[in-house]
């Protein structure tokens, strides 16, 4: 049975989008179906237009669908991206988290693995905690949480990053040794939800 899998993930200037297709695209390659969505934009255009990239970046990607929680309801898996604030998840990707109270009532990510990706300007920027904040949602949801750990060489060459695939975006774009990770981190979210799933041992 292929696995279904979910990348979520709120994007300013396209940093995490570029993430979000790299995990998107191993999870496919190791057999899943995907699902890449974002989530709606929360902020005014008066700010985004004060950031030339910001705006760039909307308008480049509004082929992309926008997250609902019928994506949630479907799939197996999810992976979830967003760029740090403050050292915490963006009030975008919350915001949308906070409207699966329904879901989580009923049950719905129960022993469903989940895993997240971040981006900050810099190294120490708060990558490792906003994944830490991200993933207590994944603990109140009863969810498995599946970091990469220290499991692939291309974790390390990415800067060793146990948590979850992490970008310093003051250096640019994401090289190719982060879109490495993040092709892993997404095979390796499918290849354990297949193996959860071939034991009957997925979702409720």
């Amino acid at each position: 049975m292929s696995p279904k899998i979910a990348v979520i993930y709120y994007s300013a200037t396209g940093n995490v989008h570029t993430l979000a297709e790299a995990v998107a695209e191993g999870a496919e390659k190791a057999g899943a179906e995907v699902r890449l969505r974002r989530v709606p934009e929360l902020a005014p255009d008066a700010a985004i237009d004060s950031l030339p990239t910001w705006r760039e970046h909307i308008d480049a990607t509004r082929h992309v669908e926008v997250a609902t929680l019928d994506d949630l309801s479907w799939a197996d898996a999810y992976a979830f991206g967003t760029p740090t604030r403050y050292g915490n998840v963006s009030s975008q990707l919350k915001q949308f988290l906070d409207t699966t109270g329904g879901l989580w009532q009923q049950g719905a990510f129960v022993d469903k693995p989940a895993t997240g990706f971040v981006s900050a300007a810099n190294t120490h920027g708060g990558n490792e905690s906003t994944l830490l904040a991200l993933y207590n949602t994944f603990h109140h949801w009863g969810s498995l949480i599946v970091s990469p750990g220290f499991t692939d060489p291309a974790v390390y060459a990415a800067g060793g990053n146990p948590y979850g695939t992490a970008h310093a975006s003051a250096a640019g774009a994401p090289g190719d040794e982060v879109l490495d990770a993040a092709r892993y981190q997404g095979r390796r979210l499918a290849g354990i939800t297949a193996r959860l799933l071939s034991a009957g041992l997925n979702g409720q």
